[in-house]
């Protein structure tokens, strides 16, 4: 009805790598699919907070705020929200199994689907071999993200002004090199292969910004992607069936948006 905002109403909800606190945060999307949607549920499966970026300068536009200000508004109106910490906001993973402001913080989670099925929550970022034994060459790659993200926002700027549709230069990247395809597929076969030493249908993740859902051999790998690059997110419906949205294209929402 005209006037009215259409929610979309989903059993789970599962966001992750919006990056709070770096420019490349498409904080405007994400408050537009928060309004449009609502769930019994909400994981907020890491990174969501940029400590890494923030300590290095302090950057908090209002729609960055705005969007920590609707999650609680939503913890308090009865979605359950869990947080699993990520790397990037690793220090709230010193403060795990405790409740602020309506909203949970667990290092890991199990949900159970409509249909029976257990999917295992964490973010990821352990079984990224580069975080966890080359922490330097981690941070190297953080700034080297940054920096392709700026020169990727300037040439979008121009892009628009000749009329030409968005282009990621960083996802381009990310897919056509052949040392990155390579790390997400060993990141998803390494993650999906945990899940079935741990006895569970399949796992959500995020940390590599790259959405997907697969079948490994009978274990269900999901990955919700990220609010940076594609602004896609994991839903559960009613009856179980898990989709992937990429919030920008069912919206129409211009990804050169900052």
């Amino acid at each position: 009805m005209s006037g009215e905002t259409l929610v979309h109403r989903y059993r789970a909800i599962w966001i992750s790598d919006i990056h709070l606190g770096t420019r490349g945060c498409k904080a405007e999307h994400l408050l537009d699919f928060l309004k449009h949607t609502d769930s019994d549920t909400l994981y907020l499966v890491g990174d969501i907070v940029d400590g890494w970026r923030l300590k290095k300068s302090w950057y908090c536009p209002q729609a960055h705020n705005d969007v920590v200000q609707k999650l609680l508004r939503k913890a308090r109106k009865g979605t359950r929200v869990i947080y699993v910490p990520g790397n990037h906001d690793e220090m709230l993973r010193d403060y795990t199994d405790m409740v602020f402001g309506g909203v949970t913080l667990q290092d890991e989670a199990i949900h159970v689907t409509a249909d029976g099925r257990q999917l295992w929550i964490t973010h990821g970022d352990q079984f990224d071999a580069v975080v966890r034994y080359a922490r330097w060459l981690a941070y190297l790659g953080d700034w080297a993200y940054n920096t392709v993200q700026a020169v990727n926002y300037w040439f979008n700027t121009v892009r628009r002004l000749l009329g030409f549709r968005y282009w990621s230069l960083s996802k381009f990247l990310k897919h056509r090199v052949k040392n990155a395809v390579q790390y997400i597929s060993k990141f998803e076969e390494v993650v999906a292969e945990e899940a079935r030493k741990r006895g569970v249908d399949g796992v959500v993740c995020g940390h590599i910004h790259h959405a997907e859902m697969r079948d490994f051999d009978g274990v269900l790998y999901c990955n919700d992607g990220d609010w940076v690059e594609s602004c896609t997110a994991l839903v559960e419906h009613r009856n179980g069936e898990l989709e992937i949205l990429n919030w920008a294209e069912v919206r129409q929402l211009s990804l050169a948006l900052r």
